[in-house]
């Protein structure tokens, strides 16, 4: 049961007050016309057409969250806003109905509630363009104040607004409060948009068909990592929620489609850190007759369209960085990019004892004994030279024991064709020059199978099916897969992926819904 605080308790009164007057404060119809900005460009419009004469007359209804209210008596001014900017109200007793006004003159309508306006555009002696209101209707009461946002005008004329919230994960549960304080945090959920239009575009044009393939699947696999597990009443079975689409788009391209991809939801019961979520935005696609390289191709091209499509630029800032993403990026194979930082040549050490006893030589603060020699390799990679990959560069020719979708290199039985990208010091994406063997495909599976160590939680099982579909004739081709979240972030310049996801994963809270509002997590609220 919701127990209002003073601040709630005084905005509820005021509710009853509205009623018991014979207003609605919830009405069920709106007649917005124009959009703030819309409502403003229309009225400049008129103003450069009268050439000095009285404008025409541009009648307009808008609506929007109040943000700001001054009552003068019989005069009144109020800013409210919608998603497209703001635009001031001039309120005056004389162009109104009296009850009307009175909700305002008695200050029974608050900052933050919605509201809709009638009038005819003008321009005040100060020179802002404002709705000469008409008719002011409440269109809905807020009870709970939003944080206090206070703008401060620079001296280069922009406006910086703070008193946002200061508790970071009180804005991840109430993200509705974060996104009606701070218009940056809108602006970054605009651009994400923009980021995901800019790849689905992209894709369409390079002829792949986006696709839709079971969340919910009787066999996970096409990714090392543990699944949730739900189970199906009726059929009485356990499913699996996703950890990838790879083994269900190859294969639509047994089916006979050249290029598919798709692009949503993947589920991972891991860890949560400033870069994982366990739920979270993947693209996978997957082209007929290409190999890696073609898809290195692809991927310079289509991330450098991604931020083009925000910043209007191919270069970018991530933190500290400018971020060239102009294709041409940087090949590097895993083994001369290991030996460069560290020194070690792993394939002087094809012995797995003998490579992590070197490894071990090193001081590592956090190496699981008894991994596999794959994993140690993939351990050099992460810990020594990940971190110093900031241009976008590409690591090329994984260890075959931890890849067992990609085709081997040419030159040795023990790298395959598979790259992932690096970007900011982070992984970005991971592909292959794809298996189509279903001989060859049949025992990678089963030497993971052997492999597999129970405490790493990650066991690829052996999908009979997707081998039948491999036998009817798969052609060769490169797939593709990237998280969409962590791309977000490193265009927009955000810290952690909670910065980008809506509604970021946290552990529930007790009395979830009961706790303090947004409100009282702001210092100036």
């Amino acid at each position: 049961m919701w127990q209002p605080n003073r601040l709630e308790q005084e905005r509820l009164d005021k509710l009853n007050e509205i009623e018991a007057r014979g207003v609605s404060a919830f009405p069920a119809r709106v007649k917005r016309t124009h959009e703030a900005a819309a409502a403003i460009a229309a009225f400049e419009w008129a103003e450069s057409r009268a050439a000095g004469s009285e404008p025409a007359e541009v009648q307009v209804t808008v609506a929007g969250r109040i943000r700001r209210i001054n009552v003068k008596g019989k005069i009144s001014f109020m800013h409210i806003e919608d998603e497209s900017g703001r635009v001031q109200l001039f309120l005056r007793i004389n162009d109104m109905d009296e009850a009307q006004y009175a909700l305002v003159a008695d200050k029974l309508i608050d900052t933050d509630d919605f509201v809709q306006a009638e009038g005819v555009m003008m321009r005040t002696k100060a020179g802002e363009v404002s709705v000469r209101v008409t008719a002011l209707t409440l269109l809905s009461k807020s009870l709970s104040p939003l944080p206090v946002i206070k703008q401060q005008v620079q001296d280069d004329g922009t406006v910086r607004e703070y008193g946002q919230f200061t508790n970071t994960e009180a804005r991840y549960r109430q993200r509705y409060a974060d996104l009606a304080v701070n218009q940056g945090i809108r602006d970054t959920f605009v651009q994400r948009a923009r980021i995901i239009r800019a790849i689905r575009s992209f894709m369409d044009s390079e002829g792949c068909l986006e696709v839709e393939t079971p969340i919910l699947q009787p066999l996970y696999g096409g990714a090392a990592a543990r699944p949730f597990i739900t189970h199906h009443n009726q059929l009485d079975e356990d499913l699996y929620l996703r950890v990838s689409f790879e083994l269900y788009l190859k294969r639509l391209l047994v089916g006979g489609f050249s290029g598919v991809y798709e692009l949503g939801r993947d589920f991972r019961n891991e860890g949560v850190s400033w870069k994982h979520n366990p739920e979270f935005t993947m693209l996978e696609f997957y082209k007929a007759y290409i190999d890696y390289h073609g898809v290195m191709d692809m991927t310079e091209r289509m991330v450098c369209a991604a931020v083009e499509a925000v910043h209007g630029s191919r270069q970018a800032p991530f933190k500290d960085y400018v971020i060239d993403y102009t294709p041409g990026w940087k090949r590097l194979t895993m083994r001369e990019a290991i030996k460069a930082e560290t020194g070690i040549d792993y394939m002087d050490f094809l012995d797995r004892d003998a490579l992590e006893a070197r490894i071990r030589q090193m001081n590592p603060h956090d190496l699981a004994p008894g991994q596999p020699w794959g994993k140690l390799v993939e351990y050099l990679l992460g810990e020594y030279v990940e971190k110093k990959l900031i241009q976008p560069t590409f690591i090329i020719d994984y260890p075959r024991d931890i890849s067992p979708f990609a085709k081997r290199v040419s030159y040795d039985d023990f790298h395959v064709e598979r790259f992932e990208f690096y970007i900011a010091g982070m992984e970005m994406g991971n592909a292959f020059t794809e298996l189509n063997d279903p001989r060859d495909q049949e025992a990678r599976f089963l030497d993971m199978a052997r492999t597999f160590r129970p405490e790493d939680d990650d066991a690829a099982p052996i999908d009979q099916d997707y081998l039948r579909a491999m036998r009817y004739g798969m052609p060769p081709n490169g797939g593709f897969g990237m998280g969409i979240d962590r791309l977000v972030m490193l265009i927009t310049n955000q810290d952690s992926i909670r910065d980008v996801l809506l509604y970021p994963a946290l552990k529930q809270l007790k009395d979830e819904g009961e706790g303090e509002s947004a409100a009282e997590e702001a210092p100036d609220a």
